[in-house]
């Protein structure tokens, strides 16, 4: 078949998961067309041919993180905004402008294509186009109708926007069935939305054999855009800085290659994957913002957590984390203190916890099944 595959660039995350199943999709013979902008682009052509950039739609964002309120104001007006990367300011698009040039940008390339079946990994933009061209669908996600968090004044947009998804053939969770999905408040009541029926729960793209390894220290991956990366490190290196623990902090900005240490904490400024998989694997205990495949990395090594969450998708993930005995959120500096101190006092309860969920996880072949449901979609 011929496949159109379109990713969200909202965090590293869906291209995450884009790259395996691209990869298993190619080794069945599939021809495959990518589609992405930013981080996420600038990968996908590593490891791919046929790859297409596409305008990028983001949320407005500072050193604080994303700004919700400027973000609604951000999507009929352009606002300034500040670029860290050339230390300069510059004036941000509006989302809607955005979200026009994403939408001509993928429907571009249509004619030439001819995609059999086209595969979006949180890119509704991509949906639509499948909607008005009368392409058969697959959506991977993992949230569909927030309700943890989720500001209200969103709602209207998200119920737009879910026309798109119930058009789908199928909808793909890269997570657990109930009552153990990570991300179950993300998702919403799908029966409710009359999508249950089309819901493929098929567990994580991610190979969740358990790895033993030690405890030698606390790890804090830091990733995401600017501001959310901002926001984490003000908070997260000031509590560590003051432990008698070691610990290791990678701040997730690709480059130059830099360290430093303060107090116990040793600071990186961007981790191979060796040697990230190295560091998770021989902590005791990891603190990150929550993000989906972040979650299922600390259930593969079975590490008790602390989420740090900087948006509501996030927030959700570590509220059922949280619910299920593995992790702690924290907002500020003080719970992120208290957090930690308790895990430590805790940290059997926490453990056998996460092997709970290790051993469910584990259960499924995410992206065989995944796989198994892109092919018979278009029979």
């Amino acid at each position: 078949m011929r496949l159109m595959l379109c990713c969200s660039e909202l965090g590293l995350g869906h291209v995450s998961r884009i790259i395996p199943l691209g990869k298993k999709l190619q080794e069945k013979g599939h021809e495959l067309f990518f589609f992405s902008g930013g981080k996420a682009y600038e990968l996908l052509r590593k490891e791919f041919r046929n790859v297409y950039h596409c305008t990028p739609v983001a949320w407005y964002e500072n050193a604080r993180g994303i700004v919700t309120s400027a973000s609604l104001i951000n999507i009929l007006f352009p606002l300034p905004a500040y670029n860290p990367e050339k230390a300069t300011f510059e004036v941000k698009n509006s989302s809607g402008m955005e979200t026009i040039h994403r939408y001509y940008d993928l429907r571009c390339h249509i004619r030439k294509i001819k995609p059999d079946l086209l595969i979006s990994d949180g890119d509704m933009h991509a949906l639509r186009l499948a909607s008005r061209w009368h392409i058969p669908s697959v959506y991977i996600a993992n949230m569909v109708r927030p309700s943890y968090g989720f500001s209200a004044l969103l709602s209207p947009g998200e119920r737009f926007i879910e026309r798109y998804v119930k058009q789908c053939a199928r909808i793909i969770v890269p997570d657990n069935p109930p009552p153990y999905t990570v991300s179950e408040y993300n998702l919403g009541d799908l029966d409710g939305m009359g999508v249950g029926e089309k819901v493929d729960f098929v567990g994580s793209f991610l190979d969740i054999a358990p790895i033993e390894g030690g405890e030698e220290h606390i790890f804090a991956p830091i990733s995401g855009p600017f501001g959310t990366r901002a926001r984490l490190t003000q908070m997260i290196i000031p509590v560590l800085e003051k432990l008698e623990t070691k610990s290791i902090v990678s701040l997730g900005v690709p480059g130059t290659r830099r360290t430093g240490k303060t107090g116990n904490c040793e600071i990186y400024t961007w981790l191979t994957a060796a040697e990230r998989q190295d560091y998770v694997r021989n902590a005791k205990l990891m603190i990150f913002s929550g993000g989906h495949a972040t979650c299922f990395e600390t259930i593969k090594y079975g590490k008790p957590s602390v989420c740090i969450p900087t948006q509501p998708e996030q927030l959700g993930n570590a509220a059922k984390l949280q619910n299920l005995g593995c992790s702690i959120t924290a907002k500020n500096k003080n719970e992120l203190r208290v957090a930690i101190q308790k895990i430590e006092e805790n940290m059997e309860f926490y453990r056998r916890n996460v092997a709970v969920l290790n051993a469910v996880s584990n259960r499924f072949q995410g992206l065989d099944h995944a796989v198994e449901i892109i092919e018979n979609a278009v029979k």
